[in-house]
């Protein structure tokens, strides 16, 4: 549990910790994707594993160090208000900026995969008895059967450039740039826990000085916060053209999110108590909003070839954040 502190020192703590949030973890993916490259890890593993991971980082560690401290609403909140605020906003935003390009393999792929486990938390919280140590293990299996699965068949289904094909010469860091790479991986992690510890505390305190619930303010003010790296790269991914990115980075997020960072959380301290609405409201959200990237993005006419997410089913994923947010309002002023 955390002391109680000033409402000003909960702002600075809140708005600190956020900064040093974004800027830990551009640190931490940026020194990650170096080392990688320096061990001959392919680019896409880059892309969908270690940015995946380095962008869902500030939950990770929010999220953890939230419910060992026996903020299980709070935990939850910002995994599940990440998810939602990835697709409804990030996404949203994205397309508005610039109709977003999806291949079929997201399509039949990675979006069923994303519904299925959105499905299965669903399952797992709504069985009445908490979040248990057995589900947050259940949740890690998963995910690790599930990423490599995906990467799998995403490499299959997008074969590698031929050999004779033109492509950049992959420049990889000397020793030096190396050792510096794992330094600035080092500091970036440590700030990154070090941030999340202050910024749960900053919320926890807030929550409390306001009157509201720790689960709206981990679904608002942790959830966005934390999520500001994914902003960060989809928007500059979409004034680029880079749409599979774009996708790549928001749905490797979600699963890293639902599955690894609410299991490990849960296999780290079970969460006994969790609000009703989680499940009545915030996980038909995310299963929704899952199911809305397949129904925006497939191509009906020719469902085999690329689809399109346009901008105005960009506008509505905006609008449905907004509605969404203002709901969230309403019950919590009405009790």
């Amino acid at each position: 549990m955390y002391a109680d502190i000033p409402f000003y020192l909960s702002v600075i703590f809140v708005l600190g910790g956020l900064a040093a949030l974004a800027w830990s973890s551009d640190a931490f993916v940026d020194a990650a994707s170096k080392i990688a490259r320096a061990l001959g890890v392919s680019p896409f593993v880059i892309g969908m594993v270690i940015i995946g991971f380095g962008t869902s980082a500030p939950e990770l560690c929010v999220s953890a160090l939230s419910g060992c401290s026996g903020h299980s609403s709070l935990s939850l909140g910002n995994a599940f208000g990440s998810d939602i605020f990835n697709i409804a906003g990030i996404l949203g935003v994205a397309a508005l900026i610039r109709p977003l390009v999806v291949k079929p393999a997201v399509v039949y792929g990675a979006v069923p995969a994303l519904v299925a486990i959105a499905v299965f938390s669903c399952v797992l919280v709504g069985t009445g008895d908490g979040f248990s140590r057995l589900d947050g293990i259940l949740q890690l299996a998963v995910f690790l059967v599930l990423l490599p699965a995906y990467c799998w068949f995403d490499q299959k289904t997008n074969p590698p450039a031929p050999s004779g094909a033109a492509e950049e010469p992959a420049v990889k860091p000397g020793a030096k740039g190396l050792l510096g790479a794992w330094i600035k991986l080092g500091v970036g992690l440590t700030v990154l826990v070090g941030s999340s510890h202050v910024l749960v505390w900053g919320s926890v305190d807030m929550a409390r000085a306001l009157g509201v619930s720790e689960l709206v303010i981990g679904l608002t003010i942790v959830a966005i916060g934390t999520s500001l790296p994914e902003l960060a790269s989809a928007v500059a991914s979409a004034r680029r053209g880079e749409h599979e990115f774009v996708l790549g980075n928001i749905i490797g997020s979600n699963f890293f999110n639902t599955l690894a960072v609410v299991g490990l959380a849960g296999s780290i301290s079970p969460f006994e108590k969790i609000s009703p609405y989680i499940l009545r409201r915030d996980l038909p959200v995310m299963v929704l909003l899952s199911l809305s990237i397949t129904l925006f993005g497939i191509n009906w006419r020719k469902p085999r070839e690329k689809g399109c997410i346009s901008r105005w089913e960009g506008a509505i994923w905006v609008c449905v954040f907004v509605a969404y947010s203002l709901l969230m309002a309403y019950q919590e002023l009405h009790g």
